[in-house]
Formats: structure tokens, sequence, C-alpha cells
């Protein structure tokens, strides 16, 4: 723990400390009562295995860990939510709410579908690999429909979100408790559930009772990874729940299989993450080293 102590001194002002739950000199709960002992305001993201939720609640009680990553969804979630606390002296990439134009014709056709299912009122699932760009889709269905003027809510499946408190008092799941309060607040809009494939299978249970049962007025809308499907024909994710969540789906390609797309996104970044004085330069270095990559022909600057 000393060694800790030390490396915490060195850290910048706006830094984030993540923490296993164990670790050679120590635990995560001792950090961070330490950390809040000494008086250092870092931060403290904690990724857990398995952790009950009466367990991460107490992590998380009196201003101890401000997040929980369980650790399946650590490569999901871990640069997202870093970025939600650190406080960098320099600017970081972050995708923004609204779609980013492209050009590519598989992308025209996902605007396409954005359109058509928007004017309904079903549920939908956006597939596509980590970072790219579901969460967005699912927004701007959210935008075009007609739910636009309600509230939309958004949870992450692997996250803290859907621990709830502990009441001896309620003999009420605490998932259950959360999830319906979720529902209660985005009543007549819309829920996103990012990465719904790391529902534990206790939560899909909850969530396709409140769906089945309780028939809330809100269209949800999940973004999750290819692997879904395996895991619905292989039974480690609610069949039932998985029919009721993908009325309608949209599967969005990874940039390797549309090159097209990665100048005007890239160009997108350089204009609004870089000073106005050096975006030229970047940006005609950046259609070189696209075009001479993967051999595609580029008109001028």
């Amino acid at each position: 723990m000393a060694l800790s102590a030390k490396r915490r001194e060195k850290l910048p002002p706006g830094a984030v400390i993540v923490t296993a739950m164990k670790f050679v000199r120590g635990t995560a709960q001792e950090l961070i009562n330490r950390h809040k002992t000494e008086g250092y305001g870092f931060p403290v993201v904690a990724i857990v295995d398995n952790l009950n939720p009466l367990d991460i609640a107490d992590m998380m009680k009196d201003g101890g860990a401000v997040n929980i990553i369980q650790r399946p969804a650590m490569d999901k979630q871990l640069v997202e939510t870093v970025g939600r606390y650190a406080r960098p002296g320099r600017t970081m990439l972050l995708l923004p709410d609204e779609l980013i134009p492209r050009q590519s014709e598989a992308f025209a056709v996902i605007e396409r579908a954005i359109r058509n299912i928007a004017a309904t009122d079903v549920n939908a699932v956006i597939f596509g690999e980590c970072g790219s760009g579901k969460e967005q889709i699912a927004k701007e269905i959210y935008r075009l429909s007609s739910r636009s003027q309600k509230p939309c809510t958004v949870i992450e499946a692997g996250g803290a979100a859907l621990v709830g408190n502990h009441d001896p008092a309620n003999l009420r799941s605490e998932v259950l408790n959360r999830m319906e309060g979720y529902f209660k607040k985005a009543d007549g809009g819309t829920i996103i559930i990012k990465n719904v494939q790391l529902l534990t299978f206790e939560k899909q249970s909850v969530l396709l009772h409140i769906l089945e049962n309780e028939h809330p007025n809100v269209r949800v809308i999940c973004t999750a990874d290819p692997e879904l499907r395996r895991m619905v024909s292989e039974k480690t994710f609610r069949p039932n729940l998985f029919y009721i969540l993908r009325p309608v789906d949209i599967t969005v390609p990874p940039l390797r299989e549309v090159t097209e797309d990665i100048v005007p996104l890239s160009d997108y970044f350089l204009f609004n993450n870089f000073p106005k004085n050096v975006c030229c330069l970047l940006k005609s270095v950046n259609r070189l080293f696209a075009c001479e990559s993967f051999n595609c022909i580029s008109y001028g600057v």
C-alpha cells in the first residue's frame, strides 16, 4: 500500500485511479479507505469479478469508488468510464451523440433503416463491434421518433447502474426495483441498453418480467456485439427476451469493411478535436495515409 501512496502523489491533476479488487499489496477497499483518509480527491474506478450487489454498494458508499466495471465488460467500458471522470489537460477524442456523416453505400442503407425504424414504435437491436457507433444510431432512432419529446435513458448493461440499494424490509429483487425505476423515469420515452449481451441471467429474467407482465409505455433499443446471436443459440441469453427486444435490427459493418468511410470520419475528429491552424496539415497527412494504406483515390484536400 505504501507503493500505491507514492504513485498517487505523482499523479497529475485530473487523473483517475483504476484498480482491481485485489493486488499484491492489498485490496481495492483498503486503497479506497486510505485514499479517503489521506484526503486524495482522485476518482476511483474498481474492476470487479462477479461481486454481489451488496458488496458493490458497500464499495461505492461514502465517497468510495465512483464507478464499478465488471471484468467481462472492461474492454467496452473502461475508456468511456475513465473519460467521464478524467480532467485531462489535452482534448480527448469522444464520440458525439449525433451521427457522423459518412459516404459509404453501407452507411446510406443504415440511414434509411434508421428512418424506417424511427417511424414505427417497435423495439430494435443495433449489432456491431466495439466502437462502431451503435449508440449514436440508437440515439438517432430516438431523435427521429414520435417519442423524441419524452425522456431517453441510457443504461450500461454491464455497469453499476443496475445494482440496487439493499433494503432488508423489502423482499423484492434489488435489480427489479432499480430496473422498474428506470422504466418509470422513461415513461412515454425510450430506454437504450448498451451492450445488452452483458446482462446476467438474473437481469435478463427481470427485464423479461417487466416487458411481458408490466407492459411499460417505453421503447427499448439495445446495442450488442455480434456474439449475442451465438449466445441466443447456446441459450446463455434468453431467446424469448431476445425476440421481444429484436423485432427489427441494424448491423453496423466494421470500418475495415467500409474503408471509404475512414476519410470522412477522421476529418470529423480532426476538425472537432484539434486547433484549426493544424487541421489542414493533419487532414492532408491523414488522407495520404488512408489512400496509401487502403489503395484508394482522393481528389485534393
